[in-house]
């Protein structure tokens, strides 16, 4: 699978990986505030953005997609930094292929199974009618009826395009639907990541909590933590200076 991407600076390469829903514009700040001193490539994972759809989800074919535009890229080696989902995906690359992970950053996310958390999202996205709409403005007031925060309402109208043949996500919202109980899943592995890793933490988010601290310890030894307060689960998109400060930190570490 060729995946869509950007490329921009020159450097060590930094792989950037988005979240559930989203596209590589999402990681807009982050891959600015490296790109003077970083060669950034910006991923569209698979069924995502304008990168090709999959007959089925699973984590290690998301990360052998990448290990390919590796390939195709001719990187030796990579930073990987990942949201969320994106995050789950880096974490699998560096586990399966340590040796092309110089560097490993995970926003809010840990290698465990989560609850479900998306199916009012993608009931609410299943509602609106595609066919008779008109624009982005009739798009939001059909989300609003069954997503009350703006915030997530315009994010998720950032996956909306119109072409030729009318309205569409772009993400592949039956599959996100059909294999969403693998999208919350982590497999367990006997392997592990020898090379350094910073977990970024959400300070009001619940996605790494306390108790996911031996199963990072496990398969990351040589991790570390930051908590950036007062944000949520988008915490690279609610404090983008702060975020991008503490990435540009951990990097400049031996």
């Amino acid at each position: 699978m060729s995946l869509n991407y950007q490329t921009t600076g020159e450097g060590e390469a930094v792989i950037l990986l988005h979240g559930l829903f989203g596209s590589l514009e999402n990681l807009n700040s982050i891959k600015r505030a490296l790109e003077t001193d970083y060669q950034v490539v910006s991923v569209d994972l698979p069924d995502h953005g304008d990168s090709p759809h999959s007959q089925h989800f699973s984590y290690q074919q998301y990360a052998d997609s990448v290990l390919t535009l590796m390939d195709e890229l001719k990187l030796d080696k990579a930073i990987v930094l990942g949201h969320s989902m994106g995050g789950k995906v880096a974490m699998t690359l560096a586990l399966q292929h340590p040796d092309r992970v110089s560097k490993l950053i995970v926003a809010d996310i840990a290698p465990v199974t989560y609850p479900d958390r998306h199916s009012g999202i993608i009931e609410a996205l299943k509602s609106v009618d595609l066919s008779g709409l008109q624009n982005r403005t009739e798009a939001d007031k059909q989300l609003a009826k069954n997503i009350d925060e703006q915030g997530i309402r315009q994010f998720l109208l950032k996956g909306l395009q119109k072409s030729d043949a009318g309205w569409g996500w772009r993400f592949n919202l039956s599959l996100l639907e059909n294999d969403y109980a693998d999208i919350t899943d982590w497999p367990d592995t006997s392997k592990s990541y020898q090379g350094p890793v910073l977990f970024i933490k959400g300070g009001r988010s619940d996605y790494l909590q306390a108790e996911h601290k031996p199963r990072i310890a496990r398969l990351f030894p040589h991790s570390q933590g930051h908590i950036i307060q007062d944000v949520g689960h988008w915490l690279h998109a609610e404090k983008p200076q702060q975020f991008n400060q503490v990435v540009a930190d951990f990097l400049r570490q031996d």
